[in-house]
């Protein structure tokens, strides 16, 4: 061949040369292929009954000093669940334990945003389904090109469902390494995996937020700028285990341009990091989440407003709301059946007299006590659970207040004449003249059982302190409002001379009685009218429909009692089933559908009312708008009373209209969790509880006991020109 001679190819060459380079080019194909399927870029796949996992790398090569994201995949069986950082009330996360080359770096999890998973009263934090976690993996700049980076990883991992199964592998993966020219390129099979994580992982941390107590539990304010404009719902997962209630209620409202979030307390609220992933879903249904690094300290003003009243004033408090108590109207059906005991056994002279006297005075109190004991042991029992309960919240289960309606009807009936039902249970309700200690016992459970949802005058702020404090101190405040209650009647039974006040015996006595029976009946009516709040017309329907076989039962009872014994056996077995069917279908209200409140409700006077929500209260505070709020329930005679006679007049809704007032109500009749953060914030936990807010200024509580002229002045003090002064 001569130097610079240049020859034509043939054409066979050029086919052989097109061959080849197509060989080339499905070689390389089927290499970069064999990278996938062989685990050079993704580890072997580790798959167990309920599991399976695998370690994947975002690109096809690494450069030396570059970086690049690896995932540890799990797919999840249905209906099981892995864990997040914080696994809360039971579970464990995932962990791994990394083998690298010397200067090879991996970083630690990343936890995509959890969900909440209930697990009976409790809940864990966890994922279902897929969870996919990302590690930053670095490679020193020193290292050769062309040396692939081997690295294993040791993955211990705890998958649940009811049961918990502890599982692990090994994951060992090789990633080729190229000339430092830029990121290598991203494997396709794996780009949807990568970009769903970034997807599910925290937008962003947020700082400024602050931790703070309110009322019994905790509140979270969180700045509200660069949020979502139109939040739907709000969510925090604490990071550490202890600081909340994981399985508790969280309420959520926009205070001021920040987002409060009401927590309930751990078990380690006061030593736990407060710090967490804040979740916010807006109205189009999308999903955020933010990493939050509170700081422990008092809420802002405006956000708890109300000073803890202190230990000495809240006993005294407590001891005067338990005085004032019996002059409530839900009381005063027990304490007028109690008087025909008290003139009939109590008014008599002698040792045998005085000694029956105070026996019946201490029964009456311990009956009050006991029963004002139990029911502040469950409620700080379900409040330390994560429940948003407050005081009173037995009658809000409507079943109770069926139960309560059957007690008063039959005990109506026996004063009346209609029945005569056994000594022993006419004992326990105190009804039966000269019934003992027994029935003074009887006597002060009912009367507190009554009156326990009534809110006297003191008594709401004396309770929402007490639920802040220490068990044995709270204990204590509330069994000082049941000693209360039974002061007076204690009195009585102690001292002589007030006893000789009260007028003697006679067969006026007897007609008395059976007047008494009309309160019962009006207390057993009113609770009826408690059970339409609560379920609607079914609902009334099923206690009218018990009350009838309750009368029933007790009218076959007695037809049949003087019977032979055969028949007083057939007659008996009827009774049962009568008795026995009317408590079912009280236990059936418990499965109605709660009414929903009518917008824009109006009283006879025309004051209409918006039920009462965070969002409307905060709305209308940026609005600088007037607000009344009114936190009421059908079971609070308090509340009733304080609607009639001070809020159902023309004048106050002329005022309201001409004032632009937007006058919010909560009904509590049920429960609510807004509701009860509410009361806390102003550290309450019962109602009745009405708040004035301004357009400017703080807002004003005002007194429990309410009249007309009382929110005329808070008004007027607040219009435009005003100097605080009613003139």
């Amino acid at each position: 061949m001569r130097i610079g001679m240049r020859s034509e190819p043939s054409s066979s060459s050029d086919h052989r040369r097109s061959a080849d380079r197509r060989l080339f080019r499905i070689g390389f194909a089927l290499f970069l292929v064999s990278l996938v399927w062989t685990g050079s870029i993704q580890a072997n796949p580790v798959t167990t009954e309920n599991v399976t996992a695998r370690l994947v790398a975002e690109r096809m090569e690494v450069a030396p000093g570059d970086r690049l994201d690896l995932a540890l995949v799990f797919e999840i069986r249905p209906g099981w669940h892995t864990y997040w950082r914080n696994p809360g009330d039971s579970g464990d996360p995932p962990r791994v334990h990394w083998t690298l080359p010397e200067g090879v770096e991996a970083g630690p999890l990343r936890w995509p945003r959890p969900e909440v998973i209930p697990v009976g009263p409790l809940a864990n934090y966890g994922y279902s389904g897929r969870a996919v976690h990302l590690i930053a993996l670095s490679v020193p700049a020193q290292w050769p090109i062309g040396e692939p980076v081997h690295i294993r990883a040791d993955v211990d991992w705890l998958v649940c469902e009811e049961e918990c199964i502890p599982e692990s592998g090994r994951f060992d993966l090789t990633l080729p390494t190229g000339a430092a020219l830029g990121p290598g390129p991203i494997d396709p099979l794996q780009a949807d995996v990568f970009a769903a994580a970034r997807a599910g992982l925290p937008d962003g941390r947020i700082e400024g937020a602050v931790l703070g107590v309110a009322g019994a539990g905790l509140g979270l304010l969180v700045p509200a700028d660069g949020l979502s404009d139109k939040i739907d719902g709000a969510w925090f997962f604490a990071g550490e285990w202890g600081l909340i209630e994981h399985a508790a209620e969280q309420p959520w409202r926009l205070v001021d341009g920040q987002l409060r979030i009401d927590l309930s307390p751990g078990a380690l609220s006061d030593q736990a990091s407060p710090e967490g992933l804040l979740v916010i879903a807006d109205a189009r249904g999308e999903v955020r989440s933010y990493e939050v690094a509170a700081v422990r300290g008092p809420l802002p003003d405006g956000i708890a407003r109300d000073r803890p009243i202190g230990l000495p004033l809240a006993f005294a408090f407590a001891l005067l709301g338990g005085l004032i108590l019996n002059l409530m109207p839900c009381v005063f059906p027990i304490l007028a059946m109690k008087a025909l005991s008290l003139i009939n056994g109590l008014s008599g002279q002698g040792p045998e007299a005085a000694r029956e006297r105070v026996l019946h005075g201490l029964a009456y109190t311990a009956g009050v006590l006991l029963f004002f004991a139990g029911l502040a042991v469950l409620l700080l029992a379900l409040r330390a659970g994560g429940s948003a309960v407050g005081w009173g919240f037995q009658l809000q289960y409507p079943p109770f207040v069926v139960f309560m309606a059957y007690v008063f009807f039959v005990i109506g009936l026996s004063l009346a004449g209609a029945v005569t039902i056994g000594s022993r249970l006419m004992s326990l309700g105190g009804a039966r003249t000269g019934s003992g200690t027994a029935g003074a016992f009887g006597t002060g459970a009912l009367a507190a059982l009554v009156a326990a949802p009534c809110t006297a005058p003191f008594m709401g702020a004396a309770l929402g302190y007490a639920v802040t404090l220490s068990w044995p101190l709270a204990l204590a405040i509330m069994l000082t409002l049941g000693f209360g209650l039974a002061l007076p009647f204690l009195a009585l039974s102690l001292l002589p001379r007030l006893a000789r006040l009260l007028p003697k015996a006679g067969a006026w006595m007897e007609t008395l009685k059976q007047a008494l029976a009309f309160p019962m009946f009006a207390a057993a009516a009113w609770l009826v009218w408690v059970l339409s709040v609560q379920t609607g017309s079914a609902g009334v329907a099923l206690v009218l429909g018990g009350l009838v076989l309750l009368a029933f039962g007790l009218w076959l009872g007695e037809r049949t009692r003087g019977l032979h014994s055969a028949r007083r056996r057939w007659g008996l077995a009827a009774t049962s089933v009568a008795l026995v069917a009317a408590l079912y279908l009280g236990v059936a209200t418990d499965r109605l559908a709660v009414p929903t409140l009518s917008e824009g409700e109006s009283s006879a006077s025309g004051l209409a009312s918006v039920p009462y929500s965070p969002e409307r209260l905060a709305a209308a505070r940026d609005e600088r708008r007037p607000v009344f709020v009114n936190m009421t329930a059908a079971w609070c005679i308090t509340c009733l009373v304080n609607e009639r006679v001070a809020l159902s007049t023309s004048e106050l809704a002329r005022t309201f209209a001409d004032s632009g007032v937007l006058y919010l109500k909560g009904d509590w009749t049920n429960r609510d969790p807004a509701i009860t953060a509410y009361l806390a914030d102003h550290g309450r936990n019962g109602v009745p509880l009405y708040v004035f807010y301004p357009p400017d200024g703080d807002p004003q509580v005002l007194p429990q006991i309410l009249t007309e002229d009382m929110v005329l002045r808070a008004l007027r003090a607040s219009a435009p020109g005003s100097s605080g002064r009613d003139g």
